[in-house]
């Protein structure tokens, strides 16, 4: 049975807000365009019109797809009505639950790990395909929920686009040049428990599955996490909060280069 009535027109949901993340602007643009005036001048986030109007408008959005429903619970500090102002997005609703019925899937725009199963309970039980933003969970218990919803086969996803990164694409397909892997590093700045994801699902379509050890030597501010695969290769992953120089630099050795 298909997830989607009509392939290309999916009308997607908007949903949450948290402190210090500007995705409901930035990923809603990404499918409605946006009001170029209006994001400049309003979106409390400043890299997001600067990056967005470097964009051309014939490349920027994603065909097939729309935004048309937001609510935004949650204490982002700002409301759904600027967002849906900046991001054209039809309709604001009162209750996240409210979309149900409206949309074909929802995207779950926030990035505390703890209140994701809470916040996506409602849709996966209603059937719905649901995105989440990273960390999918942050601890134990809620990444078994997710696990046993996958296991039952519902659709749910939530990814780094470090994981699709054009520029880690060669490594991806093959590291058999530099002969057997020895050591890879990777860096990021924020806080591990936000952008972790970013540079663990960087290296993680180069090594694959097979992590056995996992032991973070740094601190709150400054983790530096050291990561023994049993190709033998050790993995060094590092999200330093104020490194912002630093995102995305990948380090791979091995036995030939």
């Amino acid at each position: 049975m298909a997830l989607i009535k009509n392939p290309n027109e999916i009308r997607l949901a908007m949903l949450g807000c948290s402190a210090g993340n500007g995705h409901p602007y930035s990923w809603s643009a990404m499918f409605n365009g946006y009001d170029r005036e209006s994001m400049t001048k309003e979106c409390p986030y400043a890299g997001i019109p600067a990056y967005l109007n470097k964009e051309p408008s014939d490349t920027l959005t994603i065909p097939g797809a729309k935004v048309t429903h937001i609510c935004c619970t949650g204490d982002g500090g700002f409301t759904a009505e600027q967002v849906a102002k900046c991001s054209r997005i039809p309709n604001v609703v009162e209750k996240p639950t409210d979309v149900i019925g409206q949309v074909d899937a929802v995207i779950i725009a926030t990035d505390i790990g703890n209140e994701h199963v809470m916040r996506a309970r409602p849709f996966v039980e209603a059937g719905l395909p649901v995105f989440v933003d990273k960390p999918l969970a942050d601890n134990a218990p809620d990444l078994r929920v997710f696990s046993d919803w996958v296991a039952a086969g519902k659709p749910i996803m939530s990814s780094s686009a470090m994981r699709y990164a054009k520029e880690f694409l060669p490594y991806r397909l093959s590291t058999r040049e530099l002969g057997e892997l020895r050591f890879v590093s990777i860096t990021t700045p924020k806080s591990w428990e936000t952008y972790g994801i970013h540079a663990l699902e960087s290296i993680y379509p180069i090594l694959g599955p097979g992590f056995l050890t996992a032991r973070n030597t740094g601190t709150a501010e400054r983790n530096i996490v050291h990561l023994k695969h049993r190709c033998g290769a050790d993995a060094v992953v590092v999200a330093t909060g104020d490194m912002y120089g630093s995102f995305g630099c990948l380090q791979l050795c091995g036995t030939a280069g």
